[in-house]
């Protein structure tokens, strides 16, 4: 019975600790290419950018011309309706407004502005993205390591109750000692089934970026390329000269200030009133028959010079050139934080002993026919079950913090440094 006890604690340690489940393979550079191809965002964001690629199309269009063409519908004399010949009356008049001051050039720049905005913003989506899509999959990558642990001890600790319960009312194991190791099970089980629903709400985030269907993920990770990274590699000014060229949410700033300044000069353009040149014929409503006259009509700006407007505009620039001023300090500030976490994690990462883990998974084995034999106590048993896990957890945490952090450094400098 003893031999038969001992087989089914140390069972669950010979096979393996997750589930078989319908789970989708997949690395990050992979991941990476479908999320490219297949996100709805992204698509939806080039549809913007041909939009407004189509409004240049637009600005660069002269107005149209415009005819007018009047007969007279009456005639009271003859009494003659849509009358002809010398009883009639026939007018025409051929108009085309002229802009003045480069209104259309001005028209043109600020289309253009707004193209390359579009494109800073989509390669703005890309990053945020790309970057929600690295974290999500590395920390389900973690947190199922973390998860294998609990279903390790889950399963272990399942036996025991098993065999402990069989062997219950026959003087082996007292019933106060089940009762012990059934609140420990149940305890390990509400975290389990707390993690494994943070790790299914980040797979279904992830899903939603790659456009997948309703599979587990299971991440293939390069844990050796991952071990190399280094904070040292690049310094402080590299990075923030790095952010300032290619921060996407910065560039937007920058050209939200470009814009409003093409807009500030537009709108001092439209101070200036337009003219009209026209061509006109009058068969009989003039001195003359057959009256032929060229002419031009300008308004004359004695009320609205638009002023409202061109002061407007003009705060519009010293707002965004404030927002740019505060982008410029937030990108600062991302990259000395994120650089200040690296080393932070790096160094507790660097106290980690590599062969801790598998110091514990041998002793965990060892621990449950301790146990049996009764060489330690109910109290030790348990005692090592959660000094084991919280170490594991420890470690994943830390290994995933250390990571996040130079996914941040690539995510504030715009820049794939630590790309690996």
């Amino acid at each position: 019975m003893q031999k038969i006890l001992i087989f089914l604690l140390i069972l669950p340690a010979l096979v393996s600790g997750q589930p078989v489940t319908d789970s989708l393979r997949i690395g990050l550079d992979s991941a990476e290419a479908l999320f490219l191809r297949q996100n709805y965002q992204l698509l939806a964001q080039e549809y913007n950018i041909d939009a407004q690629k189509a409004q240049v199309i637009q600005a660069r269009l002269f107005p149209n011309p415009n005819l007018s063409f009047a007969h007279v519908l009456y005639q009271t004399e003859t009494k003659e309706f849509f009358p002809i010949g010398p009883n009639g009356e026939t007018s025409a008049q051929l108009s085309q407004l002229l802009y003045l001051a480069g209104k259309r050039n001005k028209q043109i720049k600020i289309a253009e502005a707004n193209v390359k905005l579009a494109e800073y913003q989509f390669f703005d989506l890309i990053r945020t993205l790309k970057f929600e899509l690295r974290s999500d999959f590395f920390n389900i990558y973690y947190l199922k390591k973390s998860a294998s642990v609990y279903n390790e001890e889950i399963s272990s600790l399942q036996q025991v109750v098993k065999a402990f319960n069989d062997q219950l009312g026959k003087g082996y194991i007292s019933e106060k000692e089940v009762v012990r190791i059934k609140a420990q099970l149940y305890a390990l089980q509400a975290e389990y089934n707390s993690l494994t629903n943070q790790i299914n709400d980040l797979e279904s985030e992830l899903r939603l970026i790659l456009q997948i269907k309703k599979s587990a993920i299971d991440p293939q990770v390069d844990t050796m390329a991952i071990a190399m990274l280094n904070p040292n590699q690049y310094p402080l000014n590299m990075l923030l000269d790095s952010a300032y060229k290619n921060r996407t949410d910065l560039l937007i700033a920058r050209q939200n200030t470009q814009i409003s300044k093409l807009n500030y000069n537009y709108q001092k353009s439209l101070a200036v009133p337009d003219i009209t040149l026209s061509l006109e014929y009058d068969k009989a409503g003039s001195y003359i028959t057959n009256y032929n006259a060229i002419g031009a009509a300008i308004d004359l700006p004695f009320f609205s010079r638009n002023q409202g407007n061109i002061k407007s505009a003009k705060s519009m620039i010293d707002f965004n050139q404030t927002s740019e001023k505060g982008a410029q300090a937030t990108v600062e500030e991302n990259v000395f934080r994120s650089l200040q976490k690296a080393f932070d994690f790096e160094k507790m990462y660097l106290t980690i002993d590599p062969t801790f883990s598998g110091d514990f998974n041998r002793l965990l084995h060892e621990v449950l026919v301790n146990y049996q034999r009764r060489n330690i106590s109910i109290l030790d048993f348990l005692d090592f079950y959660d000094s084991y896990k919280e170490n594991i957890l420890q470690i994943n945490s830390i290994q995933f913090g250390r990571l996040s952090a130079f996914e941040e450094l690539n995510f504030y400098t715009g820049t794939n440094f630590y790309n690996k």
